[in-house]
């Protein structure tokens, strides 16, 4: 069995790099476009990760520990925000959560 080119890699990187975009700018669903960020973040530690492996450095994998962390922290801080809006709005519909005041 070869191994995989940088190539597929790259394409697997962008292909869920898209996803995520699209899921971002179409979807109206609060949790949906905090996965699709989600998404988009793991494309681009996918993408590291290849450069990394093909250029034979750990540089890529270092960066992508830093990313998992703030990653991690993102998901808490993001998660209780959603929480809270759905608390005091009672919907996580953006169309719904345009206001600033009452």
């Amino acid at each position: 069995m070869m191994p995989a080119s940088l190539n597929a890699y790259i394409f697997i990187s962008v292909a869920l790099f898209a996803i995520g975009l699209l899921g971002v700018l179409l979807r109206r669903n609060t949790l949906i476009v905090f996965m699709c960020l989600e998404m988009m973040l793991v494309a681009s530690t996918l993408a590291l990760v290849a450069f990394s492996r093909f250029n034979g450095t750990m540089d890529g994998n270092v960066f992508v520990f830093f990313i998992l962390t703030v990653a991690a922290a993102e998901v808490a801080v993001g998660l209780a925000i959603i929480v809270a809006l759905f608390r005091r709005r009672q919907t996580i519909q953006l169309d719904q959560l345009n206001t600033l005041k009452n």
